[in-house]
Protein backbone atom coordinates (compact mmCIF):
# COMPACT_ATOMS: atom_id res chain seq x y z
CA UNK A 1 0.00 0.00 0.00
CA UNK A 2 1.00 3.22 -1.05
CA UNK A 3 -0.88 6.64 -0.78
CA UNK A 4 0.40 10.71 -0.22
CA UNK A 5 -1.84 12.67 1.50
CA UNK A 6 -3.05 15.88 2.80
CA UNK A 7 -1.56 16.33 6.06
CA UNK A 8 -4.30 18.29 8.00
CA UNK A 9 -7.36 15.81 6.68
CA UNK A 10 -5.11 12.47 8.07
CA UNK A 11 -4.58 14.09 11.08
CA UNK A 12 -7.98 14.79 12.05
CA UNK A 13 -9.19 11.54 10.89
CA UNK A 14 -6.37 9.86 12.76
CA UNK A 15 -6.92 12.12 16.25
CA UNK A 16 -11.12 10.71 15.28
CA UNK A 17 -9.98 7.12 15.19
CA UNK A 18 -7.59 6.64 17.68
CA UNK A 19 -9.81 7.81 20.25
CA UNK A 20 -11.54 4.74 19.53
CA UNK A 21 -8.73 2.10 20.06
CA UNK A 22 -8.01 0.02 22.91
CA UNK A 23 -5.25 1.50 25.40
CA UNK A 24 -5.06 -1.73 27.27
CA UNK A 25 -5.59 -5.22 26.16
CA UNK A 26 -3.94 -8.06 25.23
CA UNK A 27 -4.43 -8.30 21.71
CA UNK A 28 -2.53 -5.37 19.64
CA UNK A 29 -4.49 -5.56 17.02
CA UNK A 30 -6.90 -3.61 19.11
CA UNK A 31 -4.44 -0.60 19.66
CA UNK A 32 -3.89 -0.43 15.59
CA UNK A 33 -5.64 1.58 12.85
CA UNK A 34 -6.50 -0.16 9.86
CA UNK A 35 -5.53 1.44 6.50
CA UNK A 36 -7.28 0.91 3.44
CA UNK A 37 -6.59 2.42 -0.23
CA UNK A 38 -8.58 1.16 -3.02
CA UNK A 39 -10.55 2.95 -5.74
CA UNK A 40 -8.93 6.10 -4.83
CA UNK A 41 -9.56 6.86 -1.46
CA UNK A 42 -8.44 6.19 1.50
CA UNK A 43 -10.56 4.30 4.33
CA UNK A 44 -9.35 3.89 8.22
CA UNK A 45 -10.91 1.93 10.71
CA UNK A 46 -10.28 1.66 14.16
CA UNK A 47 -12.47 -0.78 17.25
CA UNK A 48 -11.41 -1.64 20.75
CA UNK A 49 -13.73 -5.01 20.77
CA UNK A 50 -17.09 -2.75 21.67
CA UNK A 51 -17.17 0.59 19.53
CA UNK A 52 -15.81 0.62 15.90
CA UNK A 53 -15.11 3.20 13.29
CA UNK A 54 -14.57 3.39 9.77
CA UNK A 55 -14.04 6.98 8.54
CA UNK A 56 -13.24 7.68 4.27
CA UNK A 57 -10.45 10.52 3.73
CA UNK A 58 -10.65 12.77 0.85
CA UNK A 59 -7.27 14.60 -0.35
CA UNK A 60 -5.73 11.38 -1.26
CA UNK A 61 -3.28 9.91 -4.16
CA UNK A 62 -3.76 6.31 -3.80
CA UNK A 63 -0.01 5.19 -5.32
CA UNK A 64 -0.81 1.52 -4.57
CA UNK A 65 -3.76 -0.43 -3.02
CA UNK A 66 -3.42 -2.66 -0.10
CA UNK A 67 -4.19 -2.71 3.96
CA UNK A 68 -1.65 -1.81 6.84
CA UNK A 69 -2.32 -2.14 10.16
CA UNK A 70 -0.40 0.37 12.29
CA UNK A 71 -0.21 1.28 16.03
CA UNK A 72 -2.47 4.27 16.71
CA UNK A 73 -0.51 6.27 19.22
CA UNK A 74 2.35 6.45 17.24
CA UNK A 75 0.86 7.54 13.84
CA UNK A 76 -1.34 10.09 15.69
CA UNK A 77 2.16 11.22 17.24
CA UNK A 78 4.05 11.27 13.57
CA UNK A 79 1.15 13.17 11.27
CA UNK A 80 0.80 15.36 14.62
CA UNK A 81 4.57 16.01 15.05
CA UNK A 82 4.99 16.61 10.76
CA UNK A 83 3.03 20.22 11.12
CA UNK A 84 5.12 21.81 8.46
CA UNK A 85 4.69 18.90 6.12
CA UNK A 86 1.29 19.91 3.42
CA UNK A 87 1.37 15.84 2.46
CA UNK A 88 2.56 12.92 4.33
CA UNK A 89 3.19 9.51 2.30
CA UNK A 90 2.52 6.39 3.89
CA UNK A 91 3.88 3.19 2.35
CA UNK A 92 3.48 -0.19 3.67
CA UNK A 93 4.82 -3.36 2.76
CA UNK A 94 5.80 -6.37 4.96
CA UNK A 95 5.71 -6.05 8.31
CA UNK A 96 7.04 -2.56 8.10
CA UNK A 97 5.36 1.54 7.20
CA UNK A 98 7.17 4.14 6.34
CA UNK A 99 5.84 7.81 7.28
CA UNK A 100 7.87 10.51 5.19
CA UNK A 101 7.45 14.11 4.70
CA UNK A 102 9.80 16.60 2.86
CA UNK A 103 13.10 16.40 5.51
CA UNK A 104 12.36 13.30 7.87
CA UNK A 105 11.10 9.41 7.57
CA UNK A 106 9.95 7.46 10.16
CA UNK A 107 9.29 3.33 10.20
CA UNK A 108 6.81 1.54 12.02
CA UNK A 109 6.65 -2.02 12.69
CA UNK A 110 3.08 -3.37 11.61
CA UNK A 111 1.02 -6.37 12.25
CA UNK A 112 -1.13 -8.22 9.85
CA UNK A 113 -3.88 -6.75 8.28
CA UNK A 114 -5.44 -10.03 8.42
CA UNK A 115 -5.45 -10.04 12.06
CA UNK A 116 -7.20 -6.52 12.62
CA UNK A 117 -11.45 -7.93 13.44
CA UNK A 118 -13.97 -6.92 11.49
CA UNK A 119 -15.50 -3.55 12.07
CA UNK A 120 -19.54 -3.49 11.40
CA UNK A 121 -21.06 -1.47 8.83
CA UNK A 122 -24.19 -0.05 8.60
CA UNK A 123 -25.81 -2.22 6.29
CA UNK A 124 -24.70 -5.36 8.31
CA UNK A 125 -26.63 -3.99 10.70
CA UNK A 126 -29.60 -2.84 9.53
CA UNK A 127 -30.61 -5.91 7.19
CA UNK A 128 -28.96 -8.17 9.63
CA UNK A 129 -25.77 -10.35 8.38
CA UNK A 130 -24.62 -13.48 9.40
CA UNK A 131 -27.53 -15.43 10.49
CA UNK A 132 -28.34 -12.38 12.71
CA UNK A 133 -32.14 -11.02 12.62
CA UNK A 134 -32.57 -7.33 10.87
CA UNK A 135 -32.74 -4.44 12.47
CA UNK A 136 -35.39 -3.56 15.13
CA UNK A 137 -35.66 -0.23 13.88
CA UNK A 138 -33.78 2.08 11.34
CA UNK A 139 -34.37 5.53 10.92
CA UNK A 140 -32.68 8.94 9.65
CA UNK A 141 -32.43 11.89 11.67
CA UNK A 142 -29.99 15.10 10.80
CA UNK A 143 -27.53 15.82 12.74
CA UNK A 144 -27.95 19.02 14.47
CA UNK A 145 -31.31 17.71 16.09
CA UNK A 146 -29.44 14.84 16.65
CA UNK A 147 -26.43 15.85 18.01
CA UNK A 148 -28.55 18.45 20.37
CA UNK A 149 -30.21 15.62 22.27
CA UNK A 150 -27.33 14.06 22.92
CA UNK A 151 -25.34 17.26 23.83
CA UNK A 152 -28.44 17.63 26.39
CA UNK A 153 -28.54 14.43 27.72
CA UNK A 154 -24.66 12.78 27.91
CA UNK A 155 -23.38 15.48 30.34
CA UNK A 156 -25.82 13.60 32.85
CA UNK A 157 -25.21 9.90 32.40
CA UNK A 158 -23.54 7.88 35.37
CA UNK A 159 -19.34 7.47 35.46
CA UNK A 160 -17.88 3.96 35.78
CA UNK A 161 -20.79 3.34 38.40
CA UNK A 162 -21.67 -0.06 39.48
CA UNK A 163 -25.27 0.48 38.63
CA UNK A 164 -23.75 -0.74 34.77
CA UNK A 165 -27.38 0.01 33.19
CA UNK A 166 -26.74 4.06 33.72
CA UNK A 167 -23.52 4.22 31.94
CA UNK A 168 -25.05 4.92 29.26
CA UNK A 169 -27.60 6.72 27.49
CA UNK A 170 -31.50 5.71 26.91
CA UNK A 171 -32.58 5.87 23.77
CA UNK A 172 -36.06 5.55 23.06
CA UNK A 173 -38.13 5.65 19.40
CA UNK A 174 -42.06 6.04 19.42
CA UNK A 175 -42.93 6.41 15.87
CA UNK A 176 -41.63 10.10 14.88
CA UNK A 177 -40.39 11.04 18.56
CA UNK A 178 -37.29 10.15 19.37
CA UNK A 179 -36.03 10.68 23.47
CA UNK A 180 -33.23 10.10 25.39
CA UNK A 181 -32.61 10.08 28.93
CA UNK A 182 -29.46 10.04 31.01
CA UNK A 183 -29.11 9.75 34.80
CA UNK A 184 -26.31 9.07 37.40
CA UNK A 185 -28.67 9.04 40.38
CA UNK A 186 -28.36 12.38 41.38
CA UNK A 187 -29.51 14.14 38.44
CA UNK A 188 -31.91 13.58 35.49
CA UNK A 189 -31.78 14.84 31.68
CA UNK A 190 -34.86 14.29 29.37
CA UNK A 191 -34.30 15.56 25.24
CA UNK A 192 -36.99 15.14 22.81
CA UNK A 193 -36.66 15.12 18.63
CA UNK A 194 -38.78 14.65 15.88
CA UNK A 195 -37.40 12.21 13.07
CA UNK A 196 -39.25 11.50 9.92
CA UNK A 197 -38.88 8.51 7.45
CA UNK A 198 -38.34 4.90 9.33
CA UNK A 199 -38.41 1.27 8.85
CA UNK A 200 -38.80 -1.59 11.07
CA UNK A 201 -40.08 -1.46 14.64
CA UNK A 202 -41.57 1.85 15.47
CA UNK A 203 -41.26 1.61 19.09
CA UNK A 204 -37.26 0.56 20.18
CA UNK A 205 -35.48 1.82 23.17
CA UNK A 206 -31.88 0.48 24.02
CA UNK A 207 -28.65 2.15 26.14
CA UNK A 208 -26.33 3.59 24.20
CA UNK A 209 -22.51 3.54 25.73
CA UNK A 210 -21.81 6.78 26.63
CA UNK A 211 -17.81 6.26 24.84
CA UNK A 212 -19.59 5.92 22.01
CA UNK A 213 -22.21 9.12 21.86
CA UNK A 214 -18.46 11.26 22.74
CA UNK A 215 -17.62 10.08 19.61
CA UNK A 216 -20.50 11.23 17.77
CA UNK A 217 -20.57 14.35 19.23
CA UNK A 218 -16.78 14.55 17.32
CA UNK A 219 -17.88 13.18 14.32
CA UNK A 220 -21.37 15.61 13.61
CA UNK A 221 -20.29 18.60 11.13
CA UNK A 222 -23.04 20.19 8.78
CA UNK A 223 -26.33 20.42 11.13
CA UNK A 224 -28.33 19.41 7.92
CA UNK A 225 -26.53 16.41 6.91
CA UNK A 226 -28.57 12.79 7.86
CA UNK A 227 -27.71 10.01 10.11
CA UNK A 228 -29.11 6.77 9.71
CA UNK A 229 -29.26 4.74 12.33
CA UNK A 230 -29.78 1.23 13.40
CA UNK A 231 -30.43 -0.93 16.04
CA UNK A 232 -30.18 -4.30 16.41
CA UNK A 233 -30.64 -6.64 19.40
CA UNK A 234 -27.36 -5.60 20.74
CA UNK A 235 -25.76 -3.52 19.11
CA UNK A 236 -26.19 0.21 16.90
CA UNK A 237 -24.95 1.81 14.37
CA UNK A 238 -24.57 5.71 13.01
CA UNK A 239 -23.94 5.87 8.76
CA UNK A 240 -23.06 9.75 8.39
CA UNK A 241 -24.26 10.72 5.00
CA UNK A 242 -27.70 10.98 2.52
CA UNK A 243 -26.63 7.48 1.10
CA UNK A 244 -25.93 5.01 4.29
CA UNK A 245 -24.02 2.45 2.05
CA UNK A 246 -21.47 4.99 1.50
CA UNK A 247 -21.35 7.24 3.90
CA UNK A 248 -18.33 9.51 5.03
CA UNK A 249 -18.18 7.58 8.19
CA UNK A 250 -19.43 4.99 10.18
CA UNK A 251 -19.73 4.43 13.98
CA UNK A 252 -20.86 0.98 15.51
CA UNK A 253 -21.02 -0.37 19.35
CA UNK A 254 -22.21 -2.90 21.08
CA UNK A 255 -25.26 -1.82 23.53
CA UNK A 256 -25.33 -1.31 27.41
CA UNK A 257 -27.36 -4.38 29.18
CA UNK A 258 -29.45 -3.95 32.06
CA UNK A 259 -32.47 -2.05 32.37
CA UNK A 260 -32.73 1.50 32.82
CA UNK A 261 -34.41 2.60 35.25
CA UNK A 262 -38.10 4.15 35.90
CA UNK A 263 -36.74 7.90 35.07
CA UNK A 264 -40.87 8.54 34.40
CA UNK A 265 -41.05 7.95 37.90
CA UNK A 266 -38.41 10.73 38.90
CA UNK A 267 -39.82 13.28 36.94
CA UNK A 268 -41.74 15.55 39.68
CA UNK A 269 -45.32 16.41 38.39
CA UNK A 270 -46.78 18.93 41.25
CA UNK A 271 -44.30 21.79 41.82
CA UNK A 272 -46.14 24.60 42.69
CA UNK A 273 -43.20 26.97 42.66
CA UNK A 274 -42.11 28.15 39.37
CA UNK A 275 -39.31 30.57 38.71
CA UNK A 276 -38.04 32.34 35.40
CA UNK A 277 -34.62 33.08 35.04
CA UNK A 278 -32.37 34.95 32.01
CA UNK A 279 -30.14 32.12 31.34
CA UNK A 280 -26.60 33.87 31.25
CA UNK A 281 -27.43 35.60 34.34
CA UNK A 282 -28.52 32.46 36.08
CA UNK A 283 -25.34 30.87 34.70
CA UNK A 284 -23.12 33.70 35.81
CA UNK A 285 -24.53 34.21 39.61
CA UNK A 286 -24.27 30.04 40.30
CA UNK A 287 -20.20 30.49 39.04
CA UNK A 288 -19.94 33.06 41.42
CA UNK A 289 -21.40 31.64 43.78
CA UNK A 290 -19.18 28.37 43.40
CA UNK A 291 -15.70 30.02 43.92
CA UNK A 292 -16.31 30.23 47.60
CA UNK A 293 -17.34 26.21 48.21
CA UNK A 294 -14.83 23.35 48.52
CA UNK A 295 -15.15 19.22 49.25
CA UNK A 296 -17.08 19.56 52.52
CA UNK A 297 -19.29 22.38 51.33
CA UNK A 298 -20.20 21.48 47.63
CA UNK A 299 -23.84 23.61 47.73
CA UNK A 300 -24.95 26.46 46.75
CA UNK A 301 -27.58 27.72 49.04
CA UNK A 302 -30.79 29.57 46.86
CA UNK A 303 -33.01 31.81 48.63
CA UNK A 304 -35.58 33.20 46.49
CA UNK A 305 -38.09 35.76 47.27
CA UNK A 306 -41.28 36.13 45.60
CA UNK A 307 -42.19 39.79 46.97
CA UNK A 308 -39.41 41.59 45.32
CA UNK A 309 -38.32 38.92 42.92
CA UNK A 310 -35.34 38.27 44.04
CA UNK A 311 -32.88 35.53 44.27
CA UNK A 312 -29.51 35.32 46.98
CA UNK A 313 -27.33 32.26 45.96
CA UNK A 314 -24.51 32.00 48.85
CA UNK A 315 -21.91 29.92 50.04
CA UNK A 316 -19.67 28.84 52.61
CA UNK A 317 -16.29 27.08 53.20
CA UNK A 318 -14.80 26.84 56.49
CA UNK A 319 -11.36 28.50 56.29
CA UNK A 320 -11.81 30.26 52.77
CA UNK A 321 -14.67 32.14 53.40
CA UNK A 322 -18.52 33.20 52.02
CA UNK A 323 -19.88 34.46 48.96
CA UNK A 324 -23.55 36.18 48.42
CA UNK A 325 -24.44 37.15 44.57
CA UNK A 326 -28.56 38.85 44.36
CA UNK A 327 -30.05 38.08 41.23
CA UNK A 328 -33.29 39.61 39.57
CA UNK A 329 -36.08 37.21 38.35
CA UNK A 330 -37.56 37.65 35.66
CA UNK A 331 -40.62 36.05 36.97
CA UNK A 332 -42.09 34.09 40.56
CA UNK A 333 -45.10 32.13 41.44
CA UNK A 334 -45.37 30.93 44.40
CA UNK A 335 -44.01 30.53 47.81
CA UNK A 336 -40.71 32.03 49.22
CA UNK A 337 -38.04 28.83 49.16
CA UNK A 338 -34.73 28.20 50.51
CA UNK A 339 -32.86 24.98 48.61
CA UNK A 340 -29.18 23.99 48.01
CA UNK A 341 -27.75 22.61 44.93
CA UNK A 342 -24.38 21.20 43.72
CA UNK A 343 -23.39 24.73 41.63
CA UNK A 344 -22.05 21.86 39.21
CA UNK A 345 -25.32 20.19 38.45
CA UNK A 346 -26.77 23.52 37.35
CA UNK A 347 -24.16 25.08 35.08
CA UNK A 348 -23.65 21.75 33.34
CA UNK A 349 -27.50 22.17 32.38
CA UNK A 350 -27.17 25.95 31.68
CA UNK A 351 -24.55 24.92 28.80
CA UNK A 352 -26.54 22.80 26.90
CA UNK A 353 -29.71 25.12 27.05
CA UNK A 354 -30.07 27.36 23.68
CA UNK A 355 -33.40 29.43 24.88
CA UNK A 356 -32.17 32.39 26.88
CA UNK A 357 -35.26 32.09 29.30
CA UNK A 358 -35.02 29.41 31.58
CA UNK A 359 -38.15 27.96 34.11
CA UNK A 360 -37.28 26.34 37.35
CA UNK A 361 -39.77 24.57 39.14
CA UNK A 362 -39.43 23.58 43.06
CA UNK A 363 -41.56 22.27 45.63
CA UNK A 364 -39.90 21.86 48.83
CA UNK A 365 -36.43 22.44 50.03
CA UNK A 366 -36.05 18.48 50.37
CA UNK A 367 -37.46 17.76 47.04
CA UNK A 368 -36.14 17.61 43.71
CA UNK A 369 -35.77 20.86 41.27
CA UNK A 370 -37.00 20.76 37.99
CA UNK A 371 -35.35 22.99 34.88
CA UNK A 372 -37.41 23.71 31.77
CA UNK A 373 -36.03 25.08 28.17
CA UNK A 374 -38.99 24.81 25.96
CA UNK A 375 -40.83 21.51 25.24
CA UNK A 376 -38.26 19.37 24.98
CA UNK A 377 -35.52 19.47 27.75
CA UNK A 378 -36.35 18.55 31.12
CA UNK A 379 -33.85 18.48 33.76
CA UNK A 380 -34.41 17.30 36.85
CA UNK A 381 -31.54 17.37 39.92
CA UNK A 382 -31.65 16.44 43.53
CA UNK A 383 -31.43 19.06 45.92
CA UNK A 384 -28.02 19.11 48.96
CA UNK A 385 -28.47 19.55 52.36
CA UNK A 386 -27.00 22.90 53.78
CA UNK A 387 -25.76 23.40 57.52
Amino acid sequence: MKVVCDRGALLEAVNLVSAVTATRTPKPQLGCVKLSAADGELVMAATDAEVGLTLRIGRVDVAEEGDALIPADKLRQIVGAEDNEPTLTIDASGDLATISGADAEFKLNTYPATDFPAVPDFNAIAKGAGGNHPARTVFAIDAGSFEALVARTLFAAARENSRYAINGVLMNREGKKLEMVATDGRRLAKCTASIEGSSGDDSAGCIVPSKALSLLLKLAGDDAEPINVAVSDNQIVFAFGEDAADSRAVLSSNLVEGTFPPYEDVIPKDQDIKVTFDRDVLASAVRRAALLTNEESRGVRMAFSGADKKLQLSSRAPEMGEAKVDVDLAGYDGNDIEIGFNPAFITDALKVIHDPSVLIELKASNKPGLLRSGDDFVYVVMPVNLQ
